[in-house]
């Protein structure tokens, strides 16, 4: 599930975002996109300001709604945030008001690349301070020539409160099972 997302193509159906097709895509089970993702918006901007050019807001309540009919359905949701764990989505709400309303742990997805390590810990001690039980993370490697890439993994290993799940290398394109093969969830 993809509750909110910014940066979407109009089609025949409605608007589209890419994430959210992947996921809907990966998925073992299948539900209507409105569910998959149901605040969707056309720029690739911030989703409060996004939905706010569209005339509309982030509707907390329909995302509830939606999470609870998928979960009716399935043993395991993934919910991938947007943005980041402090962006808002309008009305003093943020991401992390979004984990809170549907009792969310969190997997932390650290972008492998200079200035990482200030804002996974910032990341981690934010989520920690809003409540969330931080259940580990996700090194992603955005930046093939990152300098001393592991010394910069070794330490974030070494400094945050949950366990490494894996580290996805820079791929060439999206690829989901190669980034799967990288993960150790079982670690969860």
């Amino acid at each position: 599930m993809k509750p909110v997302a910014s940066g979407a193509i109009a089609t025949a159906a409605g608007l589209r975002n890419d994430d959210a097709l992947i996921l809907s895509r990966e998925s073992s089970m299948r539900f209507a996109y409105e569910l998959t993702n149901p605040c969707v918006y056309g720029p690739a901007i911030a989703p409060h300001l996004a939905a706010m050019a569209a005339g509309a807001s982030v509707d907390f309540q329909m995302i509830g709604s939606a999470y609870r009919q998928i979960a009716d359905h399935s043993d395991i949701i993934v919910v991938e945030g947007v943005g980041g764990w402090a962006v808002p989505l309008g009305e003093n709400r943020d991401v992390a008001d979004l984990a809170a309303l549907l009792g969310l742990p969190v997997i932390l997805v650290v972008g492998l690349k200079l200035g990482c390590l200030n804002h996974a810990r910032l990341t981690a001690a934010a989520i920690t301070a809003a409540g969330r039980p931080l259940v580990g993370w996700i090194g992603s490697g955005i930046d093939p020539a990152f300098a001393a890439a592991e010394a910069n993994v070794a330490t974030l290993q070494a400094l945050l409160p949950a366990p490494c799940l894996g580290i996805i290398p820079p791929l060439l394109s999206p690829d989901v099972r190669a980034a799967a093969r990288c993960l150790q969830l079982g670690r969860l």
